[in-house]
């Protein structure tokens, strides 16, 4: 990935970096998100909109996205591990609204 990494995706490499063989659903806010070939390979299989983070830069230094609701994660687990998929969990631990710095 070009360009400066934040801290928030540092933290996301570190665990993909722990969990190479799964789809990591890294959970922001309301939401659980997947990036780069996570990202891509869930929206095929999920019928997802792929996205991207980093609409300021140039569109090959752009990183996929997709994400679904928390609330009906279980089910999108399921269909992966259905399809044979490895899937990791990365949950936040303290309430983001109230945290300082990286939850």
């Amino acid at each position: 990935m070009p360009g400066e990494t934040t801290p928030m995706m540092k933290q996301y490499l570190q665990m993909k970096a722990e969990h190479p063989d799964c789809i990591l659903m890294f959970r922001l806010g309301d939401f659980y998100e997947m990036f780069n070939e996570d990202a891509k390979l869930a929206s095929q299989e999920l019928d997802l909109t792929l996205t991207t983070r980093d609409r300021n830069k140039p569109k090959e230094e752009r990183t996929p996205m997709c994400g679904v609701p928390y609330h009906s994660v279980e089910a999108y687990i399921a269909r992966l591990i259905a399809k044979g998929y490895k899937v990791a969990i990365c949950e936040q631990m303290e309430d983001p609204a109230t945290a300082k710095g990286l939850v």
